[in-house]
């Protein structure tokens, strides 16, 4: 392999494979099976090396990219005869994985005899089994009883399905004809994305593509270097807190230590609260990659996210503690919360350093899903609410965006179209807007929230669980800023009295007609509230963003 290689070859390889990443993405939306993913698109596609190197991305969900490296490493491990033709499957979080629900295809590809790299494939299960339906169980209280774990197992062997496998996974799932559909669609993603590289490798020559990738990721280091360089030396603290963790423990707090000098930059997590009892603990690669997002959000968004742009960071944990739980332990909360937290806890340590970078507080998740029977065909469903996204924090460059999503996906998950979600599940939106007033007041305010009237159109009694953050705390605000307004969700059924929803409960029952009254929170604003100009103010009254347009809404 030429010790070299050309500005313009590289650019046109890594072009290449960033194209191949994305076409893999458009055939993955395109297949699926089930609403999570079709809709709302809660996938991410990659391509990393037999050094567990992460090589390119799409623009998905960060969470998922920044923990593929761990799970390549724990695949590579496991498996030393790895033929054309396998598949390899997991999702343990103590297998490199992230939360169980996220399951991950790796297809591998080969150069002639000579095995290069990995198309990867991780998609977020609608159901996982385990004790709830929709994969998330706050009442775990160890891993065993949120859902099936899957080491790295070799679903495909040179070509050959292993049948009996794909009947074990598929039988231990409430939605089976959507999980065999949705793991076709990944599969034949990650087929794609092997089709391509094999091309690439007959164009260029693998000898030319491998020397193409380590220049992308020197490239890349010295790009994300430069950048650091130029903020502030010194050693700096943040923290964030977890309302709760369903079980009867608040304001669990995640600390971040950073020192930077130079270009490089240590984050230290080790003085977080322990351990919970619950799911809200993080995975290894989950806290991994929560440290990645926080570094990727502040340096360029032209500098690729590769491997390369992670090596000015060295980040230190302590196992034990709540971001790097110990083995056996429930985690599915994790790649909302904690995650989210370890974001908001580094990039406020990081505000001292480099305050024009620092973005305020993004929203919190807070999720529900329902398990009921469709009147109109008698058949089961499970639906997940992605329709009400909160808001974005503001930055430097100004505010928030509205109803965008959290740290973990900003902007990846969406909510796709109400009418479709009417036409699929029996549910009626009867309201959805803007929630006026719950971005963080600032120089820039925070995006807004959704406000959302969601009706059950069910005969039968339907279930409902929560799972998230943020009803207690709302997104910070960041140097000066206001923090946004936390999520409020209700509960009104006709005979009842209205009652709020928790952010981790199990069994909600939820009659026919019931509605779900759902106030999503706003993201923090950014810089001090004095600041914002008056044009600004004046064009937030006009289009009803305003305090006193919230309190109109809610009377």
């Amino acid at each position: 392999m030429s010790a070299k290689i050309d500005p313009i070859t590289r650019s046109v390889v890594q072009h290449r494979l960033s194209s191949i990443v994305k076409e893999m993405g458009e055939a993955m939306l395109r297949t699926s099976y089930s609403q999570i993913l079709n809709s709302s698109r809660d996938f991410s596609l990659a391509i990393c090396d037999t050094g567990s190197r992460l090589i390119a991305q799409a623009d998905h969900i960060p969470v998922h990219v920044g923990a593929l490296t761990w799970a390549t490493r724990a695949v590579e491990e496991r498996f030393k005869d790895v033929q054309p033709g396998d598949v390899i499957l997991l999702n343990d979080p103590y297998h490199g994985g992230s939360h169980l629900p996220d399951l991950t295809a790796f297809v591998p590809v080969f150069a002639g005899e000579k095995r290069l790299l990995w198309t990867i494939v991780r998609a977020h299960q609608s159901d996982i089994g385990g004790a709830t339906h929709g994969a998330y169980n706050p009442a775990a209280t160890e891993i065993y009883q949120e859902g099936l774990r899957v080491p790295p197992i070799k679903l495909y062997e040179a070509g050959k399905l292993r049948d009996d496998l794909l009947d074990l996974l598929a039988l231990n799932i409430r939605n089976p004809r959507d999980f065999r559909g949705d793991l076709a669609a990944m599969l034949g993603a990650a087929h794609l994305g092997e089709r391509r590289l094999a091309r690439l490798f007959f164009e260029f020559g693998a000898p030319v593509v491998e020397a193409a990738v380590e220049a992308i990721l020197d490239a890349t280091e010295q790009q994300a270097r430069a950048v650091v360089s130029t903020w502030k030396d010194g050693v700096f603290h943040g923290e964030a807190f977890l309302d709760d963790d369903g079980h009867g423990r608040t304001d669990i707090r995640i600390a971040a230590k950073v020192t930077k000098k130079g270009s490089d930059i240590e984050i230290d997590l080790s003085e977080s609260d322990p351990q919970s009892t619950s799911f809200v603990n993080s995975s290894h690669a989950n806290m991994q990659a929560a440290v990645a997002m926080a570094f990727f959000y502040l340096i360029d968004p032209e500098v690729a996210k590769n491997t390369g742009a992670l090596r000015p960071l060295k980040v230190i944990a302590k196992q034990g503690t709540v971001v790097w739980a110990d083995p056996g332990r429930p985690v599915t909360l994790c790649t909302s919360h904690p995650s989210n937290e370890i974001v908001e806890a580094i990039v406020k340590a990081l505000s001292a350093s480099c305050p024009e970078r620092a973005m305020a507080g993004w929203s919190r998740r807070f999720r529900i899903a329902i398990q009921g029977e469709d009147p109109r065909s008698g058949k089961n469903f499970i639906w997940h609410l992605f329709q009400a996204r909160p808001g974005g924090g503001a930055s430097s460059a100004g505010d928030g965006w509205s109803s965008i999503g959290e740290w973990h996906s900003v902007g990846g998950l969406k909510f796709g179209s109400l009418e479709v979600a009417e036409v699929r599940f029996p549910l009626h939106f009867r309201h959805h807007e803007f929630r006026a007033g719950s971005g963080g007041d600032g120089q820039f305010r925070g995006g807004l929230g959704v406000s959302l009237e969601l009706v059950l159109e069910t005969e039968k009694i339907a279930k409902g669980n929560t799972a998230g953050d943020g009803a207690r705390h709302g997104p910070c605000g960041m140097l000066g800023g206001e923090d946004g307004q936390p999520h409020h969700y209700r509960l009104l059924s006709e005979g009842r009295e209205p009652r709020v929803l928790r952010t981790k409960e199990v069994g909600i029952e939820l009659r026919p007609g019931d509605c779900l009254d759902i106030r999503s929170s706003g993201g923090g604003g950014w810089g001090p509230p004095a600041k914002r100009s008056a044009g600004a103010r004046e064009r937030d009254r006009e289009q009803g963003l305003t305090e006193a347009a919230a309190g109109q809404a809610s009377s």
